[in-house]
């Protein structure tokens, strides 16, 4: 089955083996426009045959970046950078999706890479504040703006400008980024999220900020393409988000015009998690059993018979093969001869096949 097509809408990705958004803080010219960095990263993977590839985290506004050297979507002159690279993996066959973000508490912070600093980036050296549903900073980062209910009240429209910008540069899926921590997600976990207005308190509250940026979102996208939301399924703690909670929300996703669930867990507290392989696809298969929905699972999926049991046993539509990607960005190659497939090669590759 990891070689089967996946139908959403008007789009098919050619098998079901895809890249999840893995943020790689690559625009050295801080102006969230993709470069021949990105170009060879995505492309690599395109040639490689993966069914969808999934771009990083991208900014729909500068202040919702995690670090200055993000991807963005917040100006119409970044639509050609990302159309250089969507252009040459839709070459290469791949379906091509890029997930849209605000990572309110957690922005404004160094790259976590080699050779830099980590931590906060000070205002006085270039970053900015961070925004909140609180003013509680998450731990060791900057103290938070906690925005108003006017300002909440805006970000479905800067995550809604950004799917049109998204559609204008040829991307077949936009995913908004609800999981790990982000804004998004720091509205609707009860840890995070302890405002008095219409965008706290309850689960109805609390959730209000993800179902009106979905709103937004699929009002502008267009009818014929597929809308991803990235759930995290749990904060890993008793007092936080719950699996039922994810079910809860999911359906009333399904309802509001979403086609997949992208299901991941944690990243909102420091809590400690015990992962090992496929330690995420329970969440994803509950989800699509209690409501019906497509999800994609993620997690230390390394193995192709590992990835192929999980879409014969019925617990997602699709498997994101995340770090394994990065050490071999030929995996679907591999997983093919593996099972005994026919790889998915470009022509230039074919002796591969042998």
């Amino acid at each position: 089955m990891l070689f089967d097509p996946l139908t959403l809408r008007d789009v098919t990705a050619r098998n079901r083996v895809w890249i999840p958004p893995m943020c790689l803080f690559n625009v050295t010219a801080r102006d969230g426009v993709p470069n021949d960095w990105h170009l060879v990263h995505y492309g690599s993977f395109a040639t490689h045959g993966f069914g969808l590839i999934i771009m990083e985290a991208t900014a729909v506004v500068p202040e919702g970046r995690i670090s200055l050297q993000d991807l963005g979507l917040w100006d119409d002159a970044q639509i050609d950078g990302f159309r250089r690279v969507v252009d040459f993996c839709h070459g290469e066959g791949a379906t091509m999706a890029v997930q849209l973000a605000h990572a309110g508490r957690k922005g404004s912070v160094w790259p976590e890479l080699p050779g830099y600093p980590g931590g906060v980036h000070s205002v006085a050296d270039g970053g900015f504040v961070p925004v909140g549903p609180t003013d509680v900073a998450f731990p060791g980062l900057a103290d938070p703006h906690a925005l108003t209910t006017e300002e909440v009240s805006r970000i479905p429209e800067a995550f809604a400008a950004a799917a049109q910008r998204a559609d204008a540069a040829g991307i077949d899926v936009v995913e908004i980024h609800a999981a790990h921590g982000y804004l998004i997600h720091q509205f609707y976990s009860p840890i995070t999220n302890t405002r008095s207005d219409g965008y706290g308190g309850d689960f109805e509250g609390r959730t209000r900020l993800l179902r009106e940026t979905t709103e937004a979102v699929r009002r502008v996208w267009p009818e014929s393409k597929p809308l991803f939301v990235r759930l995290s399924a749990t904060d890993w703690t008793d007092d936080g988000w719950t699996g039922d909670d994810t079910v809860q929300l999911a359906a009333e996703l399904g309802q509001l015009g979403v086609d997949l669930i992208d299901v991941s867990t944690g990243g909102n507290v420091n809590v400690p998690i015990d992962g090992g392989p496929g330690y995420q696809v329970p969440f994803a298969a509950e989800v699509r059993r209690e409501t019906g929905m497509a999800t994609a699972a993620v997690g230390l999926i390394t193995e192709p018979g590992q990835a192929e049991q999980i879409l014969r046993c019925g617990q997602a539509d699709a498997v994101l093969i995340g770090r394994e990607a990065l050490r071999n960005p030929g995996w679907p190659i591999h997983a093919a001869r593996a099972l005994g497939d026919e790889a998915p090669l470009p022509p230039s590759y074919i002796r591969a096949a042998r």
